[in-house]
């Protein structure tokens, strides 16, 4: 094989605080792969911290020469993959030891195309709160519609097929239109229902407030061609199952106040 099995993909912002645990989290798998830190264009002290893996031969740092946003970021890093799967991972989250090794058995059972896996809540200053948010080990074209059960950072998927549908509007949810669209084409995902992701709360993300996520969402139907109707009734499953998803976490977070 002349390149890796797997390439991980992170785009960063402002992010020096986190990488290194995000980074740190991916070299710990064990399979063969690259890492593609895109940098869009920080202005705090990532390149300092990147230093620290320059002379590591997986590790690869590029520069975006202007601000172009995690989607177009993610992209540049799908272009730039030379492994078979290309994995997700966001700057703030990190992945628990053996992710990789058991999504790539996953996919290779089912013969899905892009696999996820549960996770698990983690607050802003990193503390792990226990709420774990569970995934279906089949996702259908139709259970996705209803609710986007497969989380960014979580994904491992053939590159072929991202490079097939990259990543777009990132005035919508792009990860989750994205998702959709690979599915209307191969029907089912599949997944690991581990908590294998940690992922980080923040309010300060463009999904932070939940007005602007919902205006998002219902605008990924729209971007699928769905009429007014179709795209309300999948946006009120959508905002139900949210609901639910987050819900012992809040009410849990309220009792600590």
């Amino acid at each position: 094989m002349d390149g890796p099995l797997v390439s991980v993909v992170i785009p960063a912002y402002n992010c020096a605080g986190t990488i290194r645990q995000a980074v740190e989290s991916a070299l710990a798998q064990d399979v063969d792969l690259e890492i593609i830190v895109i940098d869009d264009c920080s202005k705090d002290g990532l390149a300092r911290v990147m230093d620290d893996y320059a002379h590591s031969p997986v590790v690869f740092y590029v520069k975006n020469e202007k601000n172009c946003g995690a989607a177009e970021s993610r992209n540049r890093g799908v272009s730039l993959a030379r492994g078979k799967y290309t994995a997700f991972l966001d700057a703030d989250d990190w992945w628990e030891a053996g992710k990789l090794k058991k999504q790539l058995a996953r996919m290779q059972e089912s013969g899905c195309v892009l696999c996820g896996t549960a996770r698990e809540l983690v607050r802003p200053d990193g503390m792990r709160t226990g709420k774990v948010i569970p995934v279906k080990e089949r996702i259908s074209y139709r259970n996705l519609l209803g609710q986007n059960s497969i989380n960014c950072s979580s994904v491992l998927a053939l590159t072929e097929v991202l490079r097939e549908f990259p990543m777009e509007h990132e005035e919508a949810h792009e990860d989750y239109l994205t998702w959709l669209r690979i599915l209307q084409k191969y029907q089912t995902a599949c997944a690991v229902n581990e908590p294998l992701l940690k992922y980080r709360l923040s309010n300060t993300g463009k999904s932070g407030s939940k007005a602007k996520s919902a205006r998002m969402t219902f605008q990924v139907y729209r971007l699928l061609g769905f009429g007014f109707l179709k795209s309300a009734a999948c946006f009120v499953s959508y905002a139900l199952h949210g609901i639910l998803k987050y819900a012992g976490f809040w009410v849990d977070s309220l009792r600590r106040m």
